[in-house]
């Protein structure tokens, strides 16, 4: 990783919108879609929408933090899925597809929990703010036809 950049990851639902969500701002240089937060070792598609490996679909980015800081990513992830629903997003139903924001030191724990509480205090959600604030585990990158999916089809949403 280039010294100058800075890495990230969310889950918000499927991974294809996520992923093209941020891939498309300035400032990103570089995203991948996979799976984290779960206890298999190398996981698959098939076995993280089982449910059984514990994984979130997530999106590991790198951004260049002059040009777009941690708090305008986290914005953009707060406001790109509804983080009330537990272990769903639009029809998409599961635990692999649980709202998360992974941490990988302790200003993106500060930042995400702060931002965390201004949304709740913020009245917009009327439901509990249901994400998940955790330290980064290891990312394990899904298979390649999964990679920047939505760009692939000329698709900009699911």
């Amino acid at each position: 990783m280039p010294k100058k950049l800075q890495q990230a990851a969310f889950a918000a639902g499927c991974f294809w919108g996520v992923e093209e969500t941020f891939r498309t701002m300035k400032g990103v240089k570089e995203t991948e879609v996979g799976y984290m937060g779960g206890t298999t070792e190398n996981p698959n598609y098939n076995e993280v929408s089982t449910g059984s490996t514990g994984h979130a679909e997530t999106v590991h980015l790198l951004f260049e933090p002059k040009e777009i800081s941690y708090t305008q990513l986290l914005e953009v992830f707060w406001n790109n899925h509804n983080p009330t629903t537990p272990n769903r997003q639009g029809p998409d139903i599961g635990t692999n597809y649980r709202s998360i924001i992974f941490f990988y030191n302790t200003k993106q724990k500060k930042l995400a929990m702060e931002s965390k509480e201004n949304l709740e205090k913020s009245g917009k959600y009327r439901e509990r703010i249901v994400t998940e604030i955790v330290s980064a585990t290891k990312f394990w990158r899904a298979e390649e036809h999964h990679q920047k999916y939505l760009m692939k089809k000329g698709l900009k949403v699911c």
